[in-house]
């Protein structure tokens, strides 16, 4: 009798973590993304939003997916309590500036060596995040 293994789910345990290479591979995902943000003109206003030093920022992102995708929580560890939707309160950031991030983070995603259903899987779960900020920073959206 042979014993059928069962591919492990995004989202749970430290799947998305592991398909994500680690913590290596979520660095990486992250100097994508800004890389993205620095080059893409229709991203000139987000990339604007985060100063001319993206070291704080990019280590920031880096802690806090490495939590969210099931890995060590090391936004915890070195900032404390995450708290992202009230850390971006002070900006006004609409629906477009939404979509300007997860087109930053799909360019992004295109430069990882990700299983396609991964990249599709990762997209799709940061757009909650990414509208809880929205909704901090503008209410309601009406377009």
């Amino acid at each position: 009798m042979e014993i059928e293994l069962k591919p492990s789910r995004y989202g749970e345990g430290d799947s998305s973590f592991q398909a994500a290479g680690g913590e290596e591979g979520v660095g990486q995902l992250v100097e994508f993304f800004y890389e993205a943000m620095s080059t893409l003109p229709e991203a000139r206003r987000i990339r604007e939003m985060h100063g001319e030093d993206l070291h704080r920022v990019t280590d920031k992102l880096k802690c806090f997916l490495c939590g969210w995708l099931g890995g060590p929580r090391l936004f915890d560890e070195k900032y404390g309590p995450i708290r992202i939707p009230m850390a971006h309160a002070h900006l006004d950031i609409d629906a477009t500036d939404r979509d300007m991030w997860l087109l930053c983070m799909a360019e992004a995603l295109k430069k990882m060596p990700y299983e396609e259903d991964f990249k599709e899987y990762l997209l799709k779960a940061l757009r909650v995040p990414a509208e809880r900020i929205r909704q901090v920073c503008s209410g309601p959206e009406t377009d």
